[in-house]
């Protein structure tokens, strides 16, 4: 039975992939930031992340990690440098979780980093051949995180695996799917009819199976994974989705992409610039090598994954 350190295990994702792995008898470690007690898991409360985080008390007996905690992106963000903020909690303290993870004799090393190391818009379909050019602080701090992972452990006995999930929707989720389905909730015609993108997403459900699979999986050993529903859609096509399972009218009409990416200026809209951005251009990926290098399959569409998502809603 392995022993799991899960770190920002009561966030999104960690607090879906808990029961998962709970309920197939590991032995759990888990930090916070929050002092918090759950059953039959070790809860070890972790309030800063950084270079000089101690991990030495959760890391004990430790023989695989899965690091979820992370500085993620934020609508508004009031950080003096908002580099230097990612790069403190993203980068240095995943390096020094890693460092501390080897001297303690971890065995498997999993970084749930974001398709943001790569890139946040892309014109052309990517894998893990494509190159790298992150363009945000999260990104940039994302990649380099990826990078100490990798050149550590390579120097150590400790097998990684990094996971690069495009943006993850579930119950729950932060973010902009939050945003839109609030947005589409409200049954208004929408200016997002001529958008005409291609984007990936991915339900939670389907990161969590994904994380237990490679958990003691060799072929998973030394791999970058790009992660996601295996359907790539449109804005327009995905609001439909939305607004199909909320039983809600889709009520869209055609404005010109320059127009919307000006309303991104406007501080009082659901939506800040960024995120407009985003709604408009594209960024698919191929989710095809983790699955024939892992002989895994996807167990959720995307429409699967937004009707469990918008059931709860």
């Amino acid at each position: 039975m392995n022993h799991l350190l899960i770190t920002g295990a009561t966030g999104f994702i960690g607090s879906h992939l808990l029961p998962i792995l709970r309920a197939q008898d590991y032995q759990i470690t888990a930090t916070s930031r929050r002092e918090i007690s759950l059953d039959k898991i070790k809860m070890v409360q972790i309030e800063q992340i950084d270079g000089l985080t101690d991990w030495s008390y959760p890391l004990s007996g430790v023989e695989v990690v899965i690091h979820l905690a992370a500085r993620a992106h934020i609508l508004k963000d009031t950080a003096a440098d908002r580099e230097a903020e990612f790069f403190q909690v993203n980068t240095q303290g995943t390096i020094n979780l890693v460092k501390q993870a080897i001297t303690a004799g971890v065995k498997h090393f999993i970084l749930i980093s974001s398709i943001g190391a790569m890139a946040t818009l892309s014109p052309e379909k990517l894998n893990e051949r494509s190159s790298s050019h992150p363009d945000t602080p999260y990104g940039r701090s994302k990649k380099a995180a990826e990078e100490g992972l990798i050149e550590l452990a390579n120097q150590s006995t400790m097998n990684w695996t990094i996971l690069r999930p495009t943006l993850v929707y579930g119950p729950g989720n932060p973010g902009n799917m939050e945003r839109l389905i609030k947005l589409v909730k409200l049954g208004l015609p929408l200016p997002l009819g001529g958008i005409k993108n291609q984007r990936s997403f991915l339900y939670v459900g389907n990161l969590v199976e994904a994380i237990a699979v490679i958990i003691n999986n060799p072929k998973a050993f030394g791999e970058i994974f790009l992660l996601s529903d295996g359907q790539d859609v449109s804005t327009p096509e995905l609001i439909g989705y939305i607004a199909k399972y909320l039983g809600k009218p889709c009520q869209l009409f055609p404005v010109p992409s320059t127009l919307l990416s000006g309303l991104g200026w406007i501080g009082k809209t659901i939506f800040n610039q960024t995120a407009i951005e985003r709604l408009i251009g594209s960024l698919a990926v191929d989710n095809q090598y983790i699955q024939s290098t892992l002989d895994w399959s996807i167990p959720y569409t995307l429409e699967q994954g937004l009707e469990r998502t918008l059931k709860l809603c």
